[in-house]
């Protein structure tokens, strides 16, 4: 009696037990169907993507504005104040490598000493031959008058010395006229010698004196007053100490217009063409989270590009900020939510909630009583949580954002008109 009473008590336990697993279990696979319904309602498109600020308008610090000129095609900053340093008009910002151009003035100031030189020297040259010149010229003069006088006291002598006497003192004439001739060009001569040598030492002494004066122009201050900020190269990197500035885009940094705002940012091929100038947008402040500004798409690039870390092509959109807030900082990252499409009243279910089949058919898992079914759906647009059902579904049903097992074996039941997957394969 005692043993068949044990075993009744050790049956109705494990009876127990398998209750209990069964039971839980049933629990457990509830509590994995993760549904939503299907809603009507405001439908928005957006388009997502990060951006950082700019100042829409600026003033460029720039650089000297003869380094061409000079034969200088590129230097280094060798000191730069801080980015986000205040400054007034006149205040000293950076400071730019100057050991090219100090052996450029170098080289101008010895082309200076030679040519100075030389033009003394073309000087001192030019009036010792001139004064040569000049005596041979008197001398010349000299012995036409002499002949002229010899001449004068042979009138009483026989035709035949006076005839020869008269000779003497034309070719004494021609003489001297050619020497004076010959004078008059080498005075030409001597003047653009000299003019030659004179402007060749103006040239070198304008030159010194430019490089000179550009020397100055390596030390570099503010034009206006306002916050310094860096500028960026074509990669998008800060142009620090120890960054090139370009003879032909000398601009060291910029002064931004701290109240009217830009926001940029870059939107890859897949979304550009939900994009357009005009469109409301809603950005966040990363650096204030709680802080919200509204803005206006005002620039939408034609062509696309590789930006650095990125696989596809992207366009850059430019965000105009309405609101002008002194906390704003340029080089401060933004969440720009481009408001693509609204529309008023359109069904629409979570995007986790549709599945693929093939390269072409949406679905998907709707709960009907206590069945499941695979219902083909036709998409409309969609943004980053939800998709528009344009067929398939009506409001209010239920469809499974998790997938339930036992799936894959049913048939997908498809749109009106259209027959199911199972009888197009037959």
């Amino acid at each position: 009696m005692k043993k068949r009473t044990v075993t009744l008590i050790v049956g109705l336990f494990t009876a127990l037990i398998i209750f209990f697993i069964t039971k839980v279990n049933r629990g457990s696979s509830v509590e994995t169907e993760v549904l939503t319904q299907v809603k009507v309602g405001l439908f928005r498109s957006e388009v997502t993507a990060s951006g950082e600020l700019y100042a829409k308008n600026s003033v460029d610090i720039m650089g000297p504005d003869g380094m061409r000129q000079a034969n200088i095609w590129e230097t280094t900053i060798s000191h730069i104040i801080d980015e986000g340093t205040v400054v007034n008009k006149g205040d000293y910002v950076a400071r730019l490598d100057q050991s090219e151009l100090g052996q450029k003035i170098q080289q101008a100031n010895s082309d200076f000493t030679i040519s100075s030189s030389q033009y003394k020297e073309a000087k001192l040259d030019t009036a010792m031959e001139l004064r040569k010149a000049r005596d041979e010229m008197d001398n010349m003069l000299f012995e036409m008058e002499k002949q002229k006088l010899v001449l004068d006291n042979s009138q009483y002598e026989p035709p035949a010395t006076v005839k020869e006497k008269r000779m003497e003192l034309d070719r004494a004439q021609k003489r001297y006229d050619q020497t004076k001739e010959n004078y008059k060009l080498q005075l030409e001569k001597a003047k653009a010698k000299v003019e030659a040598s004179e402007a060749e030492m103006l040239e070198d002494k304008r030159r010194l004196e430019f490089l000179q004066e550009i020397s100055d122009q390596f030390v570099i201050t503010a034009p206006e007053s306002g916050m310094l900020i860096y500028r960026r190269d074509w990669r998008g990197n800060k142009i620090a100490q120890g960054g090139r500035v370009a003879a032909w885009e000398p601009v060291v940094a910029t002064l931004p217009d701290l109240t009217n705002m830009i926001s940029k940012t870059y939107i890859n091929e897949v979304d550009i063409n939900t994009v357009s100038t005009g469109q409301i947008v809603e950005l966040g402040l990363d650096a204030f989270p709680d802080k919200k500004l509204t803005g206006t798409v005002t620039s939408v690039a034609n062509m696309g590009q590789q930006r650095p870390n990125s696989d596809s092509k992207v366009f850059e959109v430019v965000v105009e900020i309405n609101e002008s807030d002194t906390t704003l900082r340029p080089g401060m990252s933004t969440s720009n939510r481009i408001v693509a499409r609204v529309i008023e009243e359109a069904m629409f279910v979570p995007v986790e909630a549709v599945h693929s089949q093939g390269d072409s058919i949406a679905f998907v898992l709707l709960k009907d009583g206590m069945t499941i079914v695979k219902q083909e759906v036709e998409l409309g647009i969609s943004n980053s949580d939800q998709v528009i059902i344009k067929a398939g579904l009506e409001e209010g049903q239920s469809v499974y954002l998790s997938d339930p097992s036992g799936i894959d074996d049913k048939s997908l039941k498809r749109l009106d008109g259209k027959k199911s997957l199972a009888q197009n394969k037959q």
